[in-house]
């Protein structure tokens, strides 16, 4: 089969090798910086199949080169996966919700997160990709190589559809593809291939599929289910209560022991207090920060460290980021957190750096933003927030 693949920066390069593996001929052409495969020869040539991230704009002239499937139903068509395959896509919350899960799972197993793929039980770590649907590939292959009885993916922007559980872990949405479609909707689409679907209130779900609230409930540190409940404090905070309660009722529909999830710690870049350098820290630097839970996270760090200033570290360090953290969003965080002093994480021309009029000084990275936010928490006695919008 001829199969031009559009876009390699989002995973083509993963799937190119994957069809070329199968036995295609195969041409990949990156649609944004021009190398690789020439775009004006691909488009004088013939194809019997076009394969496109969910988010390209569709007014993309190769597009309509032949019938199109999108990177996750590619994904579907090249991998096997275990007899337990769940996948995990939404705004904010995939990753904590994967590890919730996974602390649940029995035997042996494969999780993969934006912040590494591991193998389980040993917790072993094999490698760090995106989270784009063709990076399920090689961990589907790595399911295959040791055995596993159990994978769990976290995917951007929607599920490839081989999942016998899949899971929406947010209803919050933005707009894809140059803005003519839905996020959400197009994430709920893709979802309709997994054999059960778990969803949060507010999407409109199917008749068969289940909602995480329907299943368990929360009150304060308590989450309860038909039959049992636990406590952690952990729930007290807005993230890891929808992350939880996802885990759980997931665990439920997989017949796990959800009670395990009493022990679950708070993971590196999710509401995560630690210190470095004898400066408090309050980590909660990931791929779903936005202006709502920056807040919430200054209001736990000044719970957890009363009178301390803030220093606060926010802005977008990785456009690669599918829902970005635009200047408005950035400027209302820092309203709401009012902090000792701001240090933005912004790209020229990005629209975080719109935002660099409310800092106190701008950085390209979060590796030099904490260091002088470490640096000026120890000449005063403050702390740090890390509230940027990136992959880990």
């Amino acid at each position: 089969m001829r199969v031009l693949v559009l876009d390699t920066i989002h995973g083509g390069c993963d799937i190119a090798r994957a069809l070329r593996l199968r036995g295609d001929d195969v041409d990949a052409v990156d649609v944004y910086r021009g190398t690789g495969f020439p775009a004006d020869a691909a488009a004088e040539k013939t194809y019997d199949l076009v394969t496109a991230p969910v988010h390209l704009n569709p007014a993309y002239h190769l597009l309509a080169k032949a019938r199109c499937l999108t990177h996750h139903e590619m994904v579907r068509d090249l991998v096997t996966a275990p007899a337990v395959s769940v996948e995990i896509t939404g705004a904010r919350g995939k990753t904590t919700t994967a590890f919730a899960l996974a602390s649940l799972m029995n035997g042996r197993g494969i999780l993969h997160t934006s912040s590494g793929t591991f193998a389980y039980p040993e917790k072993k770590f094999l490698w760090k990709k995106s989270i784009t649907p063709a990076s399920v590939i090689d961990a589907c292959d790595a399911a295959k190589n040791c055995g596993a009885e159990w994978l769990i993916a976290e995917e951007s922007a929607g599920v490839a559809g081989f999942g016998t559980l899949g899971i929406l872990t947010s209803a919050d949405d933005y707009k894809i593809a140059a803005g003519t479609k839905s996020a959400v909707a197009e994430k709920c689409k893709s979802l309709e291939w997994c054999k059960t679907v778990l969803v949060p209130e507010g999407v409109p779900a199917m008749p068969e599929w289940h909602v995480t609230q329907e299943l368990v409930s929360v009150s304060a540190d308590t989450l309860s289910w038909d039959g049992g409940e636990l406590v952690n404090p952990l729930l007290s905070l807005a993230g890891y209560r929808a992350a939880l309660s996802t885990a759980a009722a997931a665990g439920i529909l997989l017949g796990l022991s959800v009670e395990k999830l009493a022990d679950f710690t708070a993971l590196p870049g999710r509401m995560c207090l630690l210190e470095e350098r004898g400066v408090v820290v309050l980590d909660n630097a990931n791929s779903g920060t936005n202006a709502d839970n920056t807040i919430e996270a200054a209001a736990y760090l000044r719970k957890m460290r009363p009178g301390l200033p803030v220093i606060l570290v926010i802005g977008m360090e990785h456009h690669a980021v599918c829902e970005g953290f635009p200047a408005s969003e950035i400027n209302r965080a820092i309203a709401g957190v009012a902090p000792a002093r701001t240090l933005l994480i912004a790209e020229s021309g990005s629209g975080s750096a719109a935002a660099a009029a409310t800092a106190d000084a701008v950085f390209t990275t979060l590796d030099t933003a904490k260091s002088a936010a470490l640096e000026f928490a120890e000449q005063t006695g403050g702390c740090v927030l890390l509230a940027a919008k990136t992959w880990r």
